[in-house]
């Protein structure tokens, strides 16, 4: 088959692209600064060259068939694509660029947000466009260059993986537990309610295990979706949270939380930075990981 049928112009994808986003062949004319016959000739020769129709036409009404929404679909991607590569060989004139970041919410609203101005002070020219994930994904069908997240084994499909930190929980409470706790055990923190993430759900039970307790004598208690509306409940004094002792420094810094007993056991689980291997030495996502590293030191 001739290459060129495969390979659309641009000014017919732009205009199919616009006009199959408004439903209409008027608003992608002046989106793109042309007549609307000129619009509508752009999609026709597009239709012509692919050999189907891509929209039903009724009057000045314009729908997608069902060809036309999965045609839609990939060129959306791929202009999507064109459109931030070509951002990023404008911004190099200004030694910047920019990147996507997936981030744990708990990791990000806690730890990375209140650091990033460090990195942003030394990378003035660099944007990072966060996103709050949970869980593993394919990161390029994502769109996504790196990612922070946690890992038994420090694995990720179709990435390059770097240690930030070991986990270790630990049982935090409020100030009114904490005051009722003071000197306690692991059986006295067992007997509080206990809280936990729903993305995490096994946390108290391997708690419970490595300090000898009964799993019945468990006393489960609200589950959440995010570790921050977690610590919310614990900072009313709602019962008691396991979390990550770095994603609760300031907290604890601040006498706004207490550890509720000395143990404080590693779970094996560490928390990495996730790159997609061919973005490891692009110059924006290479000074974050560095400067991501340095933080991270600086924290162990």
């Amino acid at each position: 088959m001739n290459p060129r049928r495969l390979t659309p112009s641009m000014s017919m994808l732009l205009a199919f692209e616009s006009a199959a986003r408004h439903q209409s062949f008027t608003r992608a004319a002046e989106e793109l600064a042309l007549s609307q016959s000129a619009v509508s000739r752009h999609v026709q020769t597009l239709e012509e060259q692919l050999g189907v129709e891509l929209f039903r036409r009724s009057g000045r009404t314009i729908t997608l068939t069902d060809v036309g929404a999965n045609y839609l679909h990939e060129v959306a991607l791929a202009l999507a694509k064109i459109r931030n590569a070509t951002l990023q060989a404008i911004s190099y004139r200004h030694g910047g660029g920019s990147f996507h970041l997936s981030v744990l919410p708990s990791v990000g609203s806690k730890w990375l947000l209140p650091r990033i101005h460090r990195f942003y002070a030394r990378n003035p020219n660099v944007q990072v466009h966060i996103h709050s994930r949970i869980g593993q994904f394919d990161l390029e069908l994502a769109g996504m260059d790196v990612a922070i997240g946690n890992s038994a084994d420090g694995r990720w499909p179709g990435a390059v993986s770097e240690k930030l930190v070991n986990e270790v929980l630990v049982p935090v409470v409020g100030p009114r537990l904490a005051a009722d706790l003071r000197g306690g055990t692991v059986r006295d923190v067992a007997k509080l309610q206990l809280l936990q993430v729903a993305a995490r759900p096994n946390t108290w039970s391997e708690w419970f295990a490595a300090h000898d307790l009964s799993p019945s004598d468990m006393r489960p208690g609200p589950v959440f979706e995010l570790t921050s509306h977690l610590l919310q409940a614990v900072l009313a004094d709602i019962g008691v949270g396991l979390v990550a002792h770095f994603l609760v420094e300031d907290e604890l810094r601040s006498g706004q939380l207490e550890i509720a007993c000395d143990i404080a056991p590693s779970t094996g689980i560490g928390y990495y930075i996730f790159t997609r291997p061919h973005r490891m030495d692009f110059p924006p996502v290479k000074a974050f990981r560095e400067w991501l590293l340095q933080e991270a030191e600086q924290m162990r």
